[in-house]
C-alpha cells in the first residue's frame, strides 16, 4: 500500500503543476475556436482594471476655476480678487500664487487683448499677473 501511495503521489507531483499551468493559461488567453464577442472574452488584463483617479492638487483646482471665470466673461480684476481671497484663506496656496496669476494674465490677454488686460493689473502675488500679460503681448 505504501508503494502505491508513493507512486500516486509522484504522479500527482508531476502532473498537477502541468494541469495548473495549462488551466491558468487557457483561462487568460483567447483560443481561435472560441466565440470572440466582447462579452465572451475574459482575460486577465491590466488595461481593464479600474484605477481610482488621483485627487487633484488644490492649486490646480483653483487655477482651473479662476481661468474658467475669465473665459466665462468675468472681469480679470474680480478674478484676481478671488485669487487673493483664496490665498488669504488657505496660506498653503501662496507658493502657487505667482504661477496662477501669470496664467490669469495670459488668459486675460486671450480674452481682452494686451492693452485692456493690462488695465486689470493688481498687486496680487507681486507683479505676476502683469508678467503673464507681458509674456503674451
Amino acid at each position: 500500500m505504501t508503494h502505491t501511495a508513493r507512486r500516486i503521489g509522484r504522479s500527482l507531483a508531476l502532473v498537477l503543476p502541468v494541469v495548473l499551468v495549462l488551466s491558468g493559461t487557457l483561462a487568460v488567453t483567447m483560443v481561435p475556436w472560441a466565440d470572440n464577442t466582447p462579452s465572451q472574452i475574459l482575460t486577465a488584463s491590466a488595461e481593464d482594471v479600474s484605477v481610482p483617479a488621483k485627487p487633484r492638487a488644490a492649486q490646480d483646482v483653483l487655477r482651473e476655476k479662476l481661468l474658467s471665470e475669465i473665459q466665462q466673461g468675468e472681469q480679470p480684476g474680480d478674478v484676481l480678487t478671488h485669487l487673493q481671497q483664496e490665498v488669504d484663506r488657505r496660506p498653503s496656496l501662496a507658493e502657487h500664487c505667482v504661477g496662477i496669476a501669470r496664467a490669469l494674465g495670459r488668459a486675460a490677454v486671450d480674452a481682452y487683448g494686451p492693452t485692456k488686460a493690462q488695465s486689470f493689473a493688481r498687486p496680487v502675488c507681486d507683479t505676476s499677473y502683469a508678467s503673464g500679460v507681458a509674456s503674451m503681448g
